[in-house]
């Protein structure tokens, strides 16, 4: 049972990520009907980004806490302006265009993004060590073993996705993505700014992601310029299972996600992790097609 309790745990760690990623791939879609394959590649530019500027800090200094605090909020903003760009440059012009026309684009992005990062001095294609860690102080929890590190990353993933949802569904702004989510032609007639709300759409969706590549980097202790190519796949995943276009189910989808696969992992070993998931999501998804909080009616934010 402790077993099982410990591979739950290491899944709710790996599952944060998938969520804090999803939510950007379902509220793009929730608005614009886009799967924006290049959202996982802001993730990858956030851990580049606060690698950067962690060594120019030097994050051993000082109070390390208030560093990587300061250095999360600081790429949260350059990666939301960044997301606003790739919207305004790529996305806009072609939101009449088919749909074809638009993933094509969003797999230049995708493209554009990973290969720029080989030619900026000092990233390159190797393996990166991240110049900066969390507590690794061990804490017992139904007698398995974790860092304090984690159980902070894992806390922090949580309040920004809660603060997120308090954001969609509590404000003036939110309410009008939901509107634009449900109809746009009519959230137009409304008076609705359908370019500002869906600029706002990208700059948090992308300012997540960048918060993401930070704990990313943080966790897992080193950073890989194709790091958002495998993470944006699976967090598109979650955000298939938990109902795309619905912002509890991108985070239930990722927490789920992450349990699957570290509960395959524990059990059946590594080599059939993916099997198993993947197998489950099959499964799943033939059970209810829409995802597990997905509607037919429409999509929600």
């Amino acid at each position: 049972m402790s077993f099982l309790v410990g591979q739950i745990l290491a899944g709710l760690f790996i599952g944060a990520f998938y969520a804090m990623v999803a939510l950007g791939y379902t509220m793009v879609y929730g608005i614009m009907r886009l799967i924006n394959f290049a959202h996982g590649d802001l993730y990858m530019i956030g851990a580049y980004f606060s690698f950067t500027v962690l060594g120019l800090l030097g994050a051993g200094t000082g109070n390390r806490f208030l560093v990587i605090a300061g250095v999360m909020v600081l790429v949260m903003a350059l990666v939301g302006l960044l997301g606003m760009l790739i919207e305004r440059v790529a996305y806009k012009p072609l939101r009449r265009a088919p749909l074809l026309s638009v993933m094509i684009t969003a797999l230049g992005v995708s493209m554009t993004l990973e290969n720029g990062v080989l030619v900026i001095p000092g990233w390159g294609s190797q393996y990166l060590v991240f110049p900066a860690s969390l507590p690794n102080r061990s804490i017992h929890i139904f007698g398995y073993q974790v860092t304090a590190g984690d159980l902070i990353i894992l806390g922090v993933a949580c309040l920004l996705m809660v603060l997120l949802y308090w954001f969609v569904h509590g404000t003036v702004t939110g309410k009008t993505m939901r509107a634009i989510a449900i109809d746009k032609d009519a959230s137009a007639l409304m008076g609705i700014n359908i370019n500002r709300t869906i600029a706002i759409t990208f700059l948090l969706g992308a300012a997540l992601a960048g918060a993401a590549g930070v704990l990313g980097g943080l966790y897992y202790g080193q950073i890989n310029y194709l790091m958002g190519f495998s993470l944006g796949l699976e967090a598109f995943t979650a955000a298939v299972l938990g109902g795309i276009g619905n912002i509890p189910g991108a985070m239930l989808g990722g927490f789920l996600l992450g349990i699957l696969q570290s509960v395959g992992s524990g059990y059946l070993g590594s080599q059939w992790a993916t099997v198993f998931t993947f197998g489950i999501l099959i499964i799943l998804l033939t059970i209810r097609p829409t995802g597990i909080l997905g509607e037919k009616t429409g999509v929600r934010m």
